[in-house]
């Protein structure tokens, strides 16, 4: 992530590890995370992961704004 150094993105990737799941109703389709602001992309790292597992064909993240 930018502006974090590696130890610390290691401890927010950590803290997010299993933190979402997916609905098996999205298996085979296309969804899309809608959030109001990105910081790391941690979080959005996070659910991606955890819909394509669940089956998602495609994930797109949208942000309404990022910080730097």
């Amino acid at each position: 992530a930018r502006g974090l150094g590696g130890g610390l993105r290691r401890i927010v990737d950590t803290n997010l590890a299993g933190a979402f799941r997916a609905h098996p109703a999205v298996a085979g389709r296309r969804v899309a995370v809608i959030d109001d602001v990105m910081t790391t992309g941690a979080t959005a790292h996070a659910a991606a992961l955890a819909l394509t597992t669940g089956g998602a064909r495609s994930v797109v993240n949208l942000a309404v704004a990022r910080t730097e």
